[in-house]
């Protein structure tokens, strides 16, 4: 394991045992607030298509922010993991037609799109576990999401990338390794902070 890979582990655990002292109260809560900063991005506002997750435990919520993006007439799309762990996409139609899947996720249940859907997307909602003022995002370490990142690169595509956290989940410092990607903005249940990704 090298050195950012050894860090990255440290840290993670770090943050989900903070994670794990959250109340349902707590998550409801921030879940409001976030929804709210949320939906006042202009990146949100301004979108046509928006790939984005559903949140689950005790993740920052997403599911207020879903449901008001489709009321908006917002095309949302919803990532469907596949046996290797990259993704594939889903419309999302309602919280009624998510289904249980692996790993206690919920994913859409219609058609899949393919893994190239993404890039028809104005802005993509990442999930994580902290960024930091470079805007260099920690994920959980599946690589998920670093191979839409990835894709999203090579497309020459230049969505909005912003990522959902708590407020103690920014961080000063996220260790980095070579296939990591900056996102442009955090927004936590406390407001929004914008990088120059």
């Amino acid at each position: 394991m090298s050195d950012g890979a050894a860090e990255k582990a440290l840290l993670r655990g770090e943050l989900l045992g903070a994670r794990r002292l959250l109340t349902p109260d707590d998550v409801s809560r921030a879940a409001e607030d976030l929804a709210r900063q949320a939906l006042g991005l202009p990146e949100l506002a301004a979108a046509g298509t928006v790939a984005a997750y559903v949140s689950v435990g005790r993740e920052p919520g997403t599911r207020a922010l879903l449901d008001a993006l489709r009321t908006r007439g917002v095309r949302v799309l919803l990532p469907v993991l596949q046996s290797d762990n990259d993704l594939d996409w889903a419309h999302y139609e309602g919280a009624d037609r998510l289904e249980p899947a692996g790993r206690g996720l919920l994913e859409p249940s219609g058609p899949r799109l393919g893994p190239d859907a993404v890039l028809g997307a104005d802005t993509v909602l990442l999930p994580g576990l902290a960024v930091d003022a470079r805007g260099m995002r920690l994920g959980r370490g599946g690589g998920s999401y670093d191979r839409v990142l990835a894709r999203i690169a090579a497309a020459g595509h230049d969505p909005a990338r912003v990522v959902l956290l708590y407020a103690n989940e920014v961080v000063a410092r996220v260790p980095e390794e070579p296939h990591d990607h900056p996102v442009h903005a955090v927004v936590t249940p406390r407001g929004v902070t914008r990088f120059t990704a």
